[in-house]
């Protein structure tokens, strides 16, 4: 079985300006993700995006926005010999719509876990947000909560030890 990292997106990959960063021209990746990212691929880990988007529901953006926001991110961890295993998004919001796969609500994560069978126990999830790790929690991975916007290379050692 494989150990992955889950990764909250606002406020741990990309800069968290806010409720919701809604054009990608605002999608800035904080400056240390990819080099963080980089050393846990290096120890073999997966990396997997869980992240709610209810600003779509909302009509703040689409899911093209989304998507080219995405590629930001992608092509930004690219350049330094980072590849995200997959990316897992929710598009709903509780004001428009009921569903199960909003965190802290563990359906993302469960999925992840199946698809690309991963060991749980050997799993984190670094979130800036108590549904990030209540979502974690549910799905049997560790759940390991940050400021918004910090560098998170201490939490990195941390998993690496």
């Amino acid at each position: 079985m494989h150990k992955a990292i889950f990764l909250d997106r606002d406020g741990v990959l990309n800069f968290e300006m806010g409720e919701y960063v809604t054009k990608p021209e605002n999608f800035k990746v904080l400056e240390f993700v990819p080099s963080q990212l980089k050393r846990l691929t290096d120890a073999n880990f997966l990396l997997i995006v869980i992240t709610n988007q209810g600003g779509i529901a909302k009509g703040l953006y689409s899911q093209s926005d989304l998507a080219v926001m995405h590629k930001i991110l992608t092509d930004a961890l690219l350049s330094s010999g980072v590849k995200l295993t997959d990316i897992y998004f929710c598009p709903h919001h509780p004001e428009f719509s009921k569903c199960i796969c909003r965190k802290p609500g563990s359906l993302m994560i469960e999925k992840a876990l199946a698809k690309y069978h991963i060991d749980p126990k050997q799993s984190f999830m670094i979130g800036d947000k108590e549904r990030d790790i209540a979502a974690a929690t549910a799905a049997g991975v560790k759940g390991l909560l940050i400021e918004p916007n910090i560098n998170w290379n201490f939490l990195v050692d941390e998993i690496l030890k």
